[in-house]
């Protein structure tokens, strides 16, 4: 499936000498040419999130001459980006990521406008910030947002080039292009939370994003150009682990509840709800302990059972000496292991899967148990500064 071209305004669209020496080997090639380079320099692409996937798109879309790139993102830099996110350096640390990209991406190319949205996407603002460019780049790691990002593009009718990573693997695809599916004709509905572990939890190998967010570039600009073919109607699954790369077909879905022809969902919807609320679920105080109270009572030499639900690849990295390793993954199965009569203390890397094994046990019928805030983190910070963060 072809996309039809972007209606771009090029008329008034002129190339300086400068422009001409830097984009020349665009301009001799016959796809691009002058009036390809002009089409990407009246192009406007938006970068959902400058992460992983955000970095080498957003370096490759400036390189390239599109003429406006906005960024939206409200993270700072932290010491875990730097193995892929190569947007940003080691004395950047700490700085808002917004800040750094935009000096970095004026570095490259002074030529292109980088606009900047520092706020989290939501359903009141999706519409309003979206409407105002001609091709999104989903960058994002979570799937309110993947859904959010779907639906607005939905409406809004603008292309929306997908990617995501995991360990290993990556997908690629164009969604909500003139005649093609989109991302629920896909995936209908997300997982349930907690199945599919985040990169944070799981890791991903730092070239992967480079890799995949690359190939969100090379979509865009093949959209505002107008040529080649778009992964329209198309999934790229990509594992560097085995080096094999798989496309598989996808149908638009008549059914579908936003894209199809009797769509159901015509306005932005609360995504965190629609996904099943993938934060950690609410404690009462009554079920949490600070690290402080707990390397209290253990010192006191109180009986506590101390349970890490992370996984092996993390306990190598730190633990705590006192800990028992039991996967949330595993949590289920393996339950009976646990005495329903021992005070439980439950920690994770920053409490969030622990809060998730904490409920599942009290679901079960546990009643002494406790989520340690903040995880194995905050025990760092607050109790044993040895201990390394990941």
């Amino acid at each position: 499936m072809r996309e039809t071209p972007l209606e771009l305004k090029t008329d008034d669209v002129a190339l300086s000498k400068d422009e001409i020496l830097r984009y020349s080997r665009h301009l001799i090639m016959p796809e691009v040419g002058m009036e390809g380079q002009k089409r990407l320099k009246s192009a406007s692409v938006l970068l959902v999130g400058a992460g992983g996937l955000g970095s080498p798109a957003a370096m490759y879309l400036a390189a390239a001459g599109v003429g406006r790139i906005g960024i939206v993102d409200f993270d700072v830099v932290d010491f875990t980006n730097l193995q892929r996110q190569i947007l940003y350096s080691t004395p950047e640390v700490g700085l808002p990521k917004l800040e750094c990209a935009r000096k970095r991406l004026e570095a490259l190319n002074p030529n292109v406008k980088i606009e900047l949205h520092e706020t989290k996407l939501s359903s009141e603002n999706a519409l309003d910030i979206l409407k105002n460019y001609d091709v999104i780049v989903d960058g994002t790691d979570n799937f309110p947002t993947r859904y959010l990002v779907n639906d607005a593009c939905v409406i809004l009718g603008k292309p929306n080039v997908y990617g995501s990573i995991f360990r290993f693997d990556g997908q690629a695809s164009v969604f909500c292009a003139e005649g093609g599916p989109c991302y629920r004709c896909l995936f209908p509905e997300p997982p349930p939370p907690g199945m599919v572990p985040s990169c944070a939890e799981g890791g991903v190998l730092g070239i992967l994003p480079g890799i995949v967010g690359t190939i969100q570039a090379a979509e865009a600009i093949k959209l505002i150009l107008g040529r080649g073919k778009p992964l329209i109607g198309r999934l790229l699954i990509i594992d560097v682990l085995g080096m094999r790369i798989r496309e598989l077909s996808i149908q638009k879905d008549p059914r579908c509840p936003v894209c199809g022809p009797n769509p159901s969902i015509t306005r932005l919807i609360d995504y965190e709800f629609f996904c099943g609320l993938t934060t950690a679920p609410k404690l009462s105080p009554e079920f949490e302990i600070a690290p402080l109270e707990l390397k209290r009572r253990l010192e006191t030499g109180e009986r506590l059972v101390v349970l890490d639900v992370r996984n092996p690849e993390e306990w190598e990295i730190c633990r705590l000496e006192c800990a028992k390793l039991l996967p949330l993954s595993e949590l289920p199965e393996r339950m009976k292991e646990l005495n329903p009569e021992d005070e439980i203390v439950v920690h994770c890397k920053s409490g969030v899967r622990s809060a998730r094994a904490v409920q599942m046990l009290l679901d079960a019928g546990f009643r002494r148990v406790k989520n340690l805030k903040g995880g194995i983190e905050a025990w760092a910070d607050e109790v044993d500064p040895t201990i390394p963060k990941y």
